[in-house]
């Protein structure tokens, strides 16, 4: 058997078995999760929780202050920032930026891969919120928000991260970075839905990661999997090689963007650049 398909057969024998290692949450993720339900917290509890950690707190100053949330008044402390975006987005912004914290190698190999994992993942990220900005700003009320899509944006192509894991403590055999790649296309998925049941999310969440990257049939329901799923077909990210412009005709068709060139306009433009600035 080749180190690939060693790697290979490693993997699907411990996602069979169950005993594949998963990630977990950072600390502060879930200190903030059980907090943001209970209905006796105050926000400035939670602002203490998040001053902790200086990174976090950089992030939601700049959410607090940006154009999506559409205030012309700056706010210009933690605690200001957190009432301004309330107990449900901070839930799930503050689970989301976490994330980040377990993309850590000590191997240059599998540090540059999880970097380029990681790059990828804002980018669509900030492709799904534009898209659904625009989606959103001809509706009253809408079936997806800014603070869900951010973290379906983030946790996406979660799935990843155990296979480079699972690589980087055998990299004498396994370190053919092309076929760590193959490995996370062909496997991630699953293993991102795993993850996320052991986080306990919601099934629009796990559904984002189990089928992003599958050509599993479109719903009429508008939901936050459709966003992912034209951000990674925009990137060239998807599994299935269909040329873009007939892959996002359907979402074209159901109105969820204004065309297969809808990453061109001067407003889509103008909101992804201000979306990309909430993740640096």
């Amino acid at each position: 058997m080749s180190n690939e398909n060693a790697l290979l057969s490693l993997l699907v024998e411990k996602i069979q078995n169950d005993t594949l290692v998963l990630p977990s949450l950072p600390e502060i993720a879930l200190r903030i999760r059980k907090m943001a339900e209970d209905p006796n917290v105050n926000l400035n509890q939670m602002a203490d929780i998040i001053s902790h950690d200086p990174a976090m707190s950089a992030r939601m100053m700049k959410i607090a202050n940006s154009a999506f949330l559409g205030r012309s008044i700056h706010v210009n402390s933690l605690h200001q920032a957190v009432t301004r975006i309330g107990l449900r987005y901070i839930k799930n912004i503050v689970t989301a930026m976490a994330v980040e914290q377990l993309f850590v190698s000590h191997s240059s190999l599998i540090k540059g891969m999880m970097s380029k994992v990681w790059q990828d993942t804002l980018e669509v990220a900030a492709i799904a919120l534009a898209a659904m900005q625009l989606y959103n700003s001809n509706l009253k009320v809408s079936p997806v928000n800014f603070d869900t899509m951010t973290l379906a944006g983030l946790i996406h192509n979660i799935g990843a991260l155990p296979i480079l894991t699972e690589a980087e403590k055998h990299l004498d055999q396994f370190g053919d970075k092309d076929f760590i790649a193959g490995c996370i296309t062909d496997l991630a998925g699953g293993i991102g839905g795993s993850i996320l049941r052991k986080w306990e999310f919601p099934d629009e969440l796990i559904e984002v990661a189990e089928q992003w990257n599958t050509k599993l049939p479109h719903t009429d329901k508008v939901n936050y999997l459709d966003f992912i799923r034209i951000a990674t077909i925009q990137k060239g990210h998807c599994k299935d090689k269909t040329e873009p412009r007939l892959a996002l005709k359907p979402f074209a068709d159901r109105g969820l963007i204004t065309g297969v060139d809808f990453y061109r306009s001067p407003e889509f433009t103008v909101i992804y650049q201000d979306m990309k600035q909430l993740f640096v």
